[in-house]
């Protein structure tokens, strides 16, 4: 049997070719892809901006249906068992459990991290990305299984967008009563929304795009800045002091992926205040600011960037969405879904920031 990916040839350059389906590893599963979305990290492997990440198979934030076993592999990684045809999801990156980073208990700063996702298609097990029929779970991968009474459009974004803003915003401690204000209410940003009114905070997002401030407030945001009435840096902040008793946000989470953003954070978290850095993420010409470093040093801010997740994030996001689910809109992150042959249109169509997440669903 055969199955079919959709790999960058180029920047920009997708192509659509086919591969005989592998058997599971000792360790490995083997499995169909029911819905995959485009990430804004997809934008950046599109054109080549990633490091690491080039000629590949994109595609990581998934959920999937099981078809092949490998040997030994009787659970998923929290202990549950599995079978063929359960639905699971796994961490995009692999986990070896052997490196310097991984030997500190930094799963998430692995240094084999992409070891597959870097590979391009013609290297087995070929199965290296979402945009695929199939994908394949290496033995060192964490993966667990979907509860079932997730549907694949609401729990598909777990093992990126959610995770990631849970392993954030438990990582910058914060807590009930605090204020974060949210740059963005893109995917990210919607998710956070969600996880912030949870964890009892008062959430403040900043959007200017209409169809986004409406979703902002399902999700959970208390009040949204409209960066349509409120145009500049300066205006935003006095804004967001005024909502703070004139002293601004316990916590901003920058999620936007605009490096001008990083430094507008500095400006809306209070004296004492934390900043988490998740949206950008390139690095070099073109994507740096200018900033006083004493903004920091004066006002004492903790700032913190966050990379990819403690895998078993992924478990607790699971959780999260078993109990949540039914009191947010997540099921509409996704607007439009995709065949495999027009995953270079759904790139395209995330790159121009549209209300939700475009959706690749293979044939």
């Amino acid at each position: 049997m055969k199955g079919r990916v959709a790999a960058l040839a180029g920047p920009g350059r997708v192509e659509v070719c086919s591969f005989g389906l592998p058997d599971p590893d000792p360790g490995a599963v083997l499995v169909r892809v029911r819905r995959a979305n485009v990430c804004g990290s997809e934008v950046h492997i599109n054109h080549f901006h990633h490091p690491l990440i080039r000629e590949c198979v994109p595609g990581h934030e998934f959920v999937g249906e099981i078809v092949a076993l490998g040997e030994s592999v009787t659970t998923d990684y929290a202990g549950e068992p599995v079978r063929v045809g359960d639905r699971v999801m796994a961490p995009y990156y692999l986990t070896c459990r052997r490196c310097p980073a991984c030997l500190r208990g930094d799963f998430n700063l692995c240094q084999r991290a992409y070891a597959f996702w870097s590979q391009p298609p013609e290297v087995p097990p070929h199965f290296h990305g979402a945009f695929a029929t199939h994908y394949y779970i290496h033995p060192d991968q964490y993966f667990y299984r979907v509860p079932d009474a997730l549907p694949d459009e609401v729990v598909a974004g777990a093992n990126c967008g959610l995770s990631q803003v849970l392993f954030g915003l438990h990582g910058i401690g914060l807590s009930a009563g605090d204020t974060l204000v949210i740059q963005g209410a893109g995917g990210l940003g919607l998710y956070a929304a969600a996880v912030g009114r949870h964890m009892g905070a008062r959430v403040v997002a900043i959007e200017g795009i209409p169809e986004r401030i409406e979703l902002a407030g399902r999700f959970g945001a208390d009040e949204v800045v409209d960066m349509r009435e409120h145009s500049t840096p300066e205006e935003r902040a006095e804004l967001v002091r005024s909502l703070t008793g004139g002293y601004g946000a316990d916590v901003v989470l920058e999620v936007t992926g605009v490096p001008a953003a990083f430094v507008e954070a500095l400006e809306l978290a209070r004296p004492g205040g934390r900043v988490v850095e998740i949206g950008n993420v390139n690095v070099g010409e073109g994507h740096e600011v200018r900033l006083a470093p004493g903004l920091i040093t004066r006002k004492m801010l903790r700032v913190q960037g966050f990379v990819r997740y403690q895998p078993w994030y992924l478990h607790r996001a699971l959780r999260f969405l078993e109990s949540r689910h039914r009191e947010h809109p997540f099921g509409e992150l996704t607007d439009r879904e995709y065949a495999l042959e027009q995953v270079g249109e759904a790139i395209e169509r995330e790159e121009a920031r549209r209300v939700t997440r475009p959706a690749v669903v293979p044939a």
